[in-house]
């Protein structure tokens, strides 16, 4: 594999080759906006249902097109990635309806159920101690043994397709003033970000991220990205360290990174479900507990999460 920093950036056309790519093989996830979730956030609030996709969560779009453009120049190798659950789980339904295997490194402490659904998708799991670095290591023995990385969110083609449900949300909606997406790794707020400024250049564009995993807000902040952190939140999927070529885009196109507490993710999940019935999960539950936390920014904005 390219190392990141040596890899082209994915743009604006990149997104829209991901999509015409994997057509049909990934949900058109709905859009939903209920008043009463409007009248508590104060903003006029869009969700992108990701929640629907297959596998439950956008790693899906990102996987397909990465192992679609591995077909397009004749590479048929087994896949390898390293996961705390949502990209090992979607890899491993990619890879399975290609006739490849995938296997998932996960740190000891990923959920269950999420190592049970990797397991389900066809996914072979290799258990690591938690931590950014044991998880890679794992993945560089993996490559060793002749096995093709699919990173997690540090890859062109994985950004290009996390990109398409931004894509999605602002052609069906439009005119937003803000997009916000949480960020761990940096996947889908860098390919969101390529897909917001390629349609609609002025628009704002944001991340939350747990205050216990802020390593992408101290990067955004210091100018340098932080290559270590050891994270402390309830959003499992956001655990990860902001990737070197998410990074980058990121500086270029992305207005700011909200911090958010344990407490608010949590208060966010509560209301989610309240006013619209809809279980989340911690990790896309950001995106609604930064409105809570950072009221005056989104106050009567029209908004897309």
């Amino acid at each position: 594999m390219v190392p990141a920093e040596e890899q082209v950036l994915p743009e604006f056309s990149d997104v829209l080759a991901a999509r015409k790519r994997f057509d049909g093989r990934v949900k058109r996830t709905p859009v939903i906006n209920d008043p009463g979730l409007d009248e508590a956030l104060g903003c006029r609030a869009w969700i992108k249902c990701e929640n629907l996709q297959e596998t439950s969560s956008f790693k899906l779009r990102g996987a397909t097109n990465a192992i679609a453009r591995l077909r397009e120049v004749g590479i048929f190798d087994d896949v390898a990635t390293h996961s705390s659950g949502n990209h090992g789980a979607a890899l491993a339904l990619a890879a399975s309806r290609d006739g490849r295997r995938a296997f998932v490194v996960m740190p000891l402490n990923s959920v269950p159920a999420k190592i049970e659904a990797v397991r389900s998708y066809g996914g072979e799991v290799i258990l690591c101690e938690p931590g950014q670095a044991p998880r890679e290591r794992g993945l560089a023995e993996l490559v060793k043994r002749g096995l093709l990385p699919i990173p997690p969110y540090d890859h062109p083609d994985i950004i290009a397709g996390q990109g398409t449900a931004a894509l999605e949300l602002i052609e069906n909606v439009n005119n937003f003033d803000i997009l916000m997406t949480p960020i761990g790794g940096g996947g889908l707020l860098a390919g969101s970000a390529i897909a917001a400024r390629g349609l609609h250049p002025g628009i704002k564009v944001l991340a939350a991220e747990p205050d216990g995993a802020a390593d992408a807000a101290t990067s955004f902040q210091r100018g340098v990205r932080v290559t270590d952190w050891q994270p402390d939140t309830i959003a499992d999927g956001l655990r990860a360290v902001i990737g070197v070529m998410n990074f980058e885009i990121i500086r270029q196109k992305v207005d700011d990174i909200l911090l958010v507490t344990d407490h608010a993710i949590e208060d966010a999940m509560r209301l989610v479900w309240q006013k619209t019935s809809m279980q989340i999960e911690p990790s896309s539950a950001v995106v609604v507990a930064a409105i809570l936390l950072h009221p005056d920014i989104f106050k009567n904005n029209k908004v897309g999460l």
